[in-house]
């Protein structure tokens, strides 16, 4: 009973925060840390029941702590943001090895797509009525980065139900 329960509470769980996450970093260029710690804490709780067998969860583990070195590193170098790197963590931790490559591709083609947008937005400008928005004025600045947030986000929504969370 509760192995068919765990998809249904694990979607809403991971679609919300996602999207959530997406809008704070558009909106903030951040991404709290309380956020990811709660996928993290879902993902615990939810697993054992959704029926991940210990070697697909320690593969997933093992996956998530790499690229969070490496987004630890890109950090250090200042090509990532901190709440970029664990949110492309504990995403990659839900969404499993398997379909590991597919987000990464993914998240290269928002991520570039995304950069593309706002350098066009840095060079054109937008009419008055919407730059004195300051989420928007923070896009707009060159001193300001990408928020990748939202291209992780687009790419684990569109990779999640490929996932083992709707093969059960």
């Amino acid at each position: 009973m509760l192995t068919s329960l765990a998809p249904q509470v694990a979607t809403p769980i991971f679609a919300f925060a996602m999207v959530y996450a997406g809008l704070m970093d558009l909106t903030t260029m951040r991404i709290r840390n309380g956020l990811c710690l709660g996928l993290l804490a879902a993902y615990a709780a939810l697993a054992p029941f959704a029926s991940l067998t210990v070697e697909e969860v320690a593969w997933s583990a093992a996956l998530a702590g790499g690229l969070l070195v490496a987004s630890f590193v890109m950090f250090a170098f200042g090509w990532m943001g901190g709440g970029d790197g664990k949110l492309l963590a504990v995403t990659a931790l839900w969404l499993g090895v398997d379909q590991a490559p597919t987000f990464l591709v993914y998240i290269g083609l928002f991520g570039g797509a995304l950069t593309l947008a706002i350098l066009q937005l840095r060079l054109v400008g937008l009419p008055a009525f919407l730059g004195n928005r300051p989420w928007i004025a923070r896009l707009q600045s060159d001193k300001s980065g990408v928020p990748y947030g939202v291209a992780i986000t687009l790419a684990a929504l569109i990779v999640f139900p490929q996932t083992r969370w709707f093969a059960l």
